[in-house]
């Protein structure tokens, strides 16, 4: 179908008089909803879209969602108030900081990523907790976990599980260490040259310091 500009009517929840605005007749539901929140000075977040008593989503199924529009549509903008200042909210567990702390996939995520992340979280259900460690785990340590319980079995066969459990932990601390660059210390003084301390450092001679200066 071939696109054209629409003008549409937004009639806004409050006080505020209706506005004219035109649109693409075919836009994504994100960006029609960046528009609105310019027109009517709101953060993105915060505007919510009514088009003939459906609330208009930006995905479904993890992929982005358009809205076909006719000349003369009118469209309910619906603007949450701004939260109280921090110091009110203090104390207060509402659901605005449940849906702060639940688990969101970035736009720049691969389609198929974001569909599996959909069907995982609202087919079945997956805890927000669960859905971080995988969708946070690179496929290269998939790959390794994986393969780590592949050769599980192996090792309980040949009577070595204790010996494999030993060389796994050992392994993750090996390749967690990481990786001085040129002249950064080290936060234990023994590999340093000359023994040096990283400042602020505690020990016996900082404390011996302290107290015979009266600051203790």
């Amino acid at each position: 179908m071939e696109e054209r500009e629409v003008t549409i009517n937004l009639k806004i929840i409050g006080p505020s008089r209706p506005h004219r605005l035109p649109v693409p007749s075919s836009i994504k539901v994100h960006e029609l909803r960046k528009l609105i929140g310019a027109e009517v000075h709101s953060p993105l977040e915060r505007v919510k879209l009514i088009l003939h008593g459906k609330v208009l989503q930006d995905t479904e199924h993890g992929d982005d969602m358009y809205v076909n529009l006719n000349e003369g549509d009118s469209l309910l903008v619906a603007v949450a108030p701004k939260p109280p200042a921090k110091h009110i909210r203090d104390g207060y567990d509402g659901d605005d900081d449940d849906d702060e702390l639940k688990f969101k996939m970035p736009e720049s995520t691969a389609r198929w990523k974001r569909q599996l992340f959909s069907f995982l979280q609202e087919k079945l259900r997956f805890p927000d907790i669960l859905l971080m460690a995988i969708f946070s785990t690179s496929l290269k340590a998939w790959a390794v976990i994986i393969m780590w319980f592949m050769l599980a079995p192996v090792a309980y066969r040949w009577d070595i599980g204790p010996l494999y459990i030993l060389a796994t932990g050992f392994s993750i601390i090996l390749f967690n260490l990481g990786h001085r660059q040129q002249g950064d210390l080290s936060a234990y003084s023994i590999f340093n040259d000359d023994f040096r301390e990283l400042p602020g450092t505690l020990n016996a001679d900082r404390i011996d310091r302290d107290v015979r200066a009266g600051q203790f």
